[in-house]
């Protein structure tokens, strides 16, 4: 059926011109070639004389070359006439994973970005019914316009010859495999490529934060949890290439925000349009971040706006009703003001519903959280799109009806007195919540803490707490008894919290 290729120079169907093999395996080539209708470089595989599964890979080629993600690698052309058969494919420039893993592990954050963004991609061609089953670092590439590429879906496991019986389990623990290797420069079975065997602990891989300190705990947790299948507190377990994307997506730091820019100088007439340093841009994801074309080391792509996290909306809808609120407080002013209040100056309230005194702004130094305690800090971010938010629950508001609680304990330096905690809660209502203050750490109440303030199904956005107590202490807990609805999920129940201001003296 097929006649095998081997010369430089050769064309194919009288426009693909064979420039430099850079692939040779037991009957098949795999070429760079032109394309010279077109005037870009492609990739071409050709095939010896009798190689017995000709027919395989041309049927996964054709189903490939029906995959719209733009992170699959693209399928061109198939030709199987005569005693002529190849397949034509999109020529990926750019740096294999294991080319980025020559200078040592990636930034946790940036490696589990780039294998979400491919269990992303995979997810959708498991959708259209193909899968991959043959990852290698040599599968996953990051682009020089910064984005991620994965090769050889379905067309690999044709030319090797590998099958699965659950493929999407199959894939789920491929990509963990990659990930593995982007947070330790090890992989997790016997040595691939340039990587070496990671060390074992009981006959198997030791964890990524065994093995490579910095690994935030979240990460390596779900890693581990794809690549050993390990059953979840919270959630399905991962057996599929969707779910292990969505899992990575929401243990990924959000970027942090920039500098603000300096205020322009005030010429007269109307201001100057806000405007934002050039080295920052606005990710899909929501929050400033520098370009790819500046960026050091691989950053996440765009995700496409269909395929946002559930958070990421959050976030934007909660952005908007912010707006909607200070423009309503604003119109509210205004009218008390033309109304017969006072113009010489801001009143004061004659008496205050706290028993505390002072109203300076408190700065937490640290935070601590019972669920996702790598991002506690967000809890008092001024950027929503930092913000803390606990793991999501099944089916009951009172998490999962597996605890009575979840704790996130401010850390606040000194000891204090609190006359308000004002907390931005996401775009549903319904958190429930108790506020105390002691001198003991902990995330769960105890007699240590004082409760100074309380909430039941709260409402969305920002909700301000007048404390009942004038008791001090260092650390404040809130605990959370309930949480609201995640937006648009049915049956998820999520607490979010950004923005978290402390008023009071210490």
């Amino acid at each position: 059926m097929s006649t095998f290729i081997s010369e430089p120079g050769t064309r194919l169907g009288g426009r693909y011109r064979l420039e430099d093999r850079v692939d040779d395996s037991g009957g098949w080539s795999a070429w760079k070639a032109i394309d010279e209708t077109l005037a870009r470089p492609v990739s071409v595989l050709t095939f010896a004389p009798g190689f017995p599964r000709i027919s395989e890979v041309l049927t996964a080629a054709r189903a490939a070359s029906r995959l719209t993600d733009a992170r699959l690698a693209q399928v061109f052309d198939v030709e199987d006439d005569w005693d002529q058969a190849y397949v034509v494919m999109e020529w990926v420039a750019g740096d294999s994973l294991d080319d980025l893993l020559a200078d040592g592990p990636l930034e946790p954050a940036h490696g589990a970005e780039i294998v979400a963004e491919a269990a992303e991609a995979l997810a959708a061609a498991h959708a259209a019914g193909l899968a991959h089953l043959c990852l290698t670092p040599q599968s996953l590439r990051w682009t020089a316009g910064g984005g991620v590429k994965v090769t050889g879906t379905g067309i690999d496991a044709a030319l090797a010859d590998v099958a699965a019986d659950d493929p999407a389990l199959a894939d789920t623990r491929g990509l963990a495999m990659l990930l593995y290797a982007a947070l330790t420069q090890y992989w997790p079975g016997p040595g691939m490529g340039s990587l070496p065997p990671a060390p074992l602990a009981d006959g198997k891989p030791c964890s990524p934060r065994q093995v490579c300190a910095g690994v935030p705990a979240a990460i390596d947790e779900v890693t581990c949890q794809a690549l050993f299948q390990r059953e979840r507190r919270h959630g399905p377990p991962l057996t599929s290439p969707a779910l292990f994307a969505d899992a990575l997506f929401e243990v990924i730091p959000a970027p942090m925000a920039p500098p603000p820019a300096p205020a322009p100088a005030w010429t007269g007439g109307f201001a100057a349009p806000d405007s934002r340093p050039a080295e920052y841009e606005y990710t899909a994801g929501g929050g400033w971040s520098t370009p790819a074309t500046a960026r050091p080391q691989p950053r996440r792509a765009a995700r496409p706006p269909g395929n946002r996290a559930p958070v990421s909306r959050a976030v934007l809808v909660l952005i908007g009703l912010l707006v909607v609120a200070a423009i309503g407080t604003g119109v509210y002013s205004l009218s008390r003001n033309k109304g017969g209040g006072s113009s010489a100056g801001p009143t004061t309230s004659s008496h205050s519903s706290s028993p505390a005194s002072g109203n300076t702004v408190l700065t937490p130094v640290n935070a601590k959280a019972s669920d996702d305690d790598a991002q506690a800090r967000g809890a008092y971010a001024t950027n929503p799109a930092q913000g803390w938010h606990s793991d999501f629950y099944l089916n009951n508001p009172v998490f999962g009806g597996l605890q009575s609680g979840t704790g996130l304990l401010l850390d606040m330096g000194k000891s204090v007195t609190l006359s308000s905690v004002r907390l931005t809660f996401g775009p549903t209502a319904g958190t429930s919540l108790t506020i105390e203050i002691g001198n003991q750490p902990g995330l769960t109440p105890s007699s240590s803490f004082t409760k100074i303030a309380k909430a039941k199904n709260a409402g969305s956005g920002t909700q301000t707490f007048q404390t009942k107590s004038s008791a001090s202490g260092r650390y404040v807990l809130i605990w959370f008894t309930k949480a609201p609805p995640l937006a648009g999920s049915g049956n998820k129940f999520e607490v979010f919290v950004s923005g978290a201001v402390l008023r009071g003296s210490g």
